[in-house]
């Protein structure tokens, strides 16, 4: 009789606690379960417009091949309205002002680049924003292009920037200036890229002179071709 009395002590506990904090429980459990449905839901539904972004990307990547430029800027802009915020969004904007650009379409080119550098995570807009300052820079429209290149860029591509102001710069007849722009991409550059030849051969061409190693020495590329 002692462990009857014990069980329904609890069990009149229980249903007082039961009484007081029942509902509660119910509620917060079907807010986790609906919290847990509803991530699901979401994790599916992202992996199904990832899947979808990407067989759009893949169409495009095919007509980027056919050089059929209107179909590239039709699909680029499907995806952008489907799929904003998807990583294919901006590299279709790339490809997009690719083929607008070859297509002599300089305003849809310079369309889809400037809504790359804003909208792109940080190292698409570095290169949206190096490429329009090239499209700007082939328009003559030195001043865009320079206010483009001295905005903020990635680290890694301080040496594109400065080749790419020197550019602009020997445009505008500012060749101090881009002497010292070319200066400084051959800085930034690795010893290796075969980029430094050309940038050496701009330098040269304005009068500039390749500048020496630490040791006193020129770049072996020169050195190279000196011999």
């Amino acid at each position: 009789m002692a462990y009857d009395h014990q069980e329904q002590e609890q069990l009149d506990s229980f249903k007082a606690f039961w009484s007081k904090y029942g509902n509660i429980i119910v509620w917060v459990l079907i807010l986790a379960l609906g919290s847990f449905a509803g991530w699901n839901f979401w994790k599916t539904h992202q992996a199904n417009k990832s899947i979808e972004a990407s067989a759009l990307y893949d169409e495009l990547q095919t007509s980027l091949l056919a050089n059929d430029n209107a179909k590239v800027q039709r699909i680029a802009g499907d995806i952008r309205s489907k799929y904003e915020s998807s990583p294919y969004t901006q590299m279709a904007a790339l490809a997009a002002a690719k083929t607008a650009f070859e297509a002599n379409d300089l305003k849809t080119a310079k369309a889809q680049l400037q809504w790359a550098a804003d909208n792109g995570n940080d190292e698409y807009k570095s290169i949206a924003k190096l490429r329009l300052a090239g499209v700007l820079l082939d328009e003559k429209a030195f001043d865009d292009a320079l206010k483009v290149l001295n905005g903020t860029f990635l680290p890694q591509f301080t040496a594109e920037v400065n080749d790419r102001k020197g550019d602009v710069l020997v445009g505008q007849n500012k060749l101090n200036e881009a002497r010292a722009a070319y200066v400084a991409a051959l800085a930034a550059m690795d010893a290796a890229s075969p980029a430094r030849q050309l940038v050496q051969v701009k330098l040269e061409a304005i009068g500039g002179t390749v500048p020496a190693d630490k040791n006193g020495k020129a770049p072996a590329a020169d050195q190279k071709a000196a011999a």
